[in-house]
């Protein structure tokens, strides 16, 4: 089966609600390519490795959490990017790509969908008074050690974490950010959690996280990504009835 490339972006819109969102980057259909898609290859990063494989599988369109023009870099279409682009427009492949929209959905989102493969127990967003909050809370089935939080972690996702203690405390409440989130830890702070996980850590994080009594863990910004762009994919198949592959493009960060 396929589908119009505009009816498959509009059911994505209604769905994620990119206008909730002051993001750093636009959301929805970046490079536009054949007007139906019968096949969708998704992934973490919009990289060259992607579109390639995307390209060699015969893919109408690339979804993914990382696309193209962020605010701040170079606009002119050249060199990498250049190379990018040119693909996607030879090929005739679209590329879809929601950001912070992907990370605040209620059920397909990177923070639900991670909560979901560890088990954790929502409570809530980080945002008090937003439906789509980017950032959640919540406790795990029953007190963890931080090594034994960070063993699980790394038993899920494939990536040895990097485990900045707080303190002797256990953990039982915790709140999380996929990705680059780190600074977070201060509103995780607000809301007296045990312990923050998200994607990456900066020099600052260590100390704050010491100085303040609050675990982090810093399990990779890739590995906690991978899921929410799954679960999207997912969801267009049993919408749309099109094949979906998801492609992981290795990272190390």
């Amino acid at each position: 089966m396929s589908v119009l490339l505009n009816d498959l972006i509009t059911a994505l819109d209604d769905e994620l609600k990119p206008q909730l969102f002051r993001d750093y980057c636009p959301n929805g259909l970046q490079v536009e390519g054949r007007s139906k898609v019968q096949k969708i290859v998704s992934g973490v990063t919009a990289c060259q490795a992607l579109i390639d494989k995307a390209v060699e599988m015969k893919a109408d369109a690339i979804l993914v959490h990382h696309g193209y023009f962020w605010k701040g870099e170079e606009t002119s279409i050249v060199g990498m990017k250049k190379r990018r682009v040119e693909t996607l427009l030879a090929n005739g492949i679209s590329l879809i790509a929601y950001h912070l929209p992907l990370d605040g959905h209620p059920t397909l989102g990177n923070n639900a969908q991670l909560a979901k493969l560890m088990g954790w127990q929502e409570k809530g967003g980080m945002e008090p008074g937003k439906s789509r909050s980017v950032g959640s809370w919540g406790e795990v089935e029953k007190s963890l050690s931080l090594d034994e939080l960070s063993r699980m972690l790394e038993l899920k996702l494939g990536r040895k974490p990097l485990a900045i203690s707080g303190g002797e405390h256990a953990v039982k409440t915790l709140a999380w950010c996929t990705g680059g989130a780190q600074k977070l830890i201060e509103d995780a702070v607000r809301f007296k959690v045990d312990a923050y996980i998200s994607g990456e850590i900066s020099e600052s994080t260590v100390h704050f996280a010491r100085e303040n009594g609050i675990h982090y863990i810093s399990a990779g910004h890739h590995a906690t990504e991978r899921y929410g762009v799954q679960a999207l994919g997912q969801w267009l198949v049993d919408q749309f009835g099109i094949e979906h592959s998801f492609v992981d493009i290795d990272s190390p960060v």
